[in-house]
């Protein structure tokens, strides 16, 4: 899924977001909106994930939807 696919569909994949990631808050999902530059910067400051870790998080979560 592209990135403009997936900020079309955030308010969908917020949920799993929430579930899958916790500590996200709902501001900081506000902020993401389905952009994943965002979305990595987010993982990495959080939970100290990898700039490559962080683009795999994002390419399962998109992936499955």
């Amino acid at each position: 899924m592209n990135s403009d696919i997936a900020e079309g569909k955030w308010k969908q994949l917020k949920g799993e977001v929430r579930k899958q990631w916790g500590k996200l808050t709902d501001d900081e999902l506000d902020e993401i909106a389905g952009n994943r530059e965002k979305f990595e910067g987010k993982m990495q400051e959080r939970y100290g994930k990898s700039k490559d870790e962080a683009k795999e998080e994002w390419d399962r979560l998109t992936n499955k939807h």
